[in-house]
């Protein structure tokens, strides 16, 4: 099992205006390959860090987009109106985490623990075949 590392750190967009502080333990660390996260991080995956929100604290102003998603649950991206960088995103199927951008962040302590929505994964997008991979959700975390 990964080891979940407690994590306490500030991160900035691009332009500086709005700052992102998480002080806790991850509670997840993930790969995902959903066609929304490819949109997103325009490549074949993202890399997020899945913490608790009240663990985390935002200062600027975020503007939201929410849709439905595959997975039949409502993802909610929170970002910068300015720089457009995406500083967290939500699920309405666990509104209690916050999925942030692992390279938001920095550091080394990241080290995923699974693939989710692998279903979607593209031949060209190179993920650890050492992690497991699940074809839409894994249940818990």
């Amino acid at each position: 099992m990964t080891t979940r590392p407690i994590i306490d750190t500030q991160a900035t967009c691009s332009c500086g205006a709005t700052t992102l502080t998480v002080k806790g333990p991850v509670l997840s660390m993930l790969l995902c390959a959903c066609l929304d996260c490819q949109k997103e991080t325009g490549t074949g995956h993202s890399a997020v860090a899945l913490v608790k929100a009240v663990d985390v604290t935002t200062s600027g102003t975020l503007l939201a987009f929410s849709r439905p998603a595959a997975s039949g649950a409502t993802t909610t991206r929170h970002f910068c109106p300015q720089c457009g960088v995406t500083l967290y995103a939500q699920s309405s199927r666990a509104p209690q985490t916050m999925l942030v951008p692992a390279g938001l962040l920095g550091g080394d302590w990241f080290n995923p623990n699974q693939v989710i929505f692998a279903r979607s994964h593209t031949e060209w997008d190179t993920l650890p075949e050492t992690i497991p991979h699940y074809e839409t959700y894994r249940e818990g975390l």
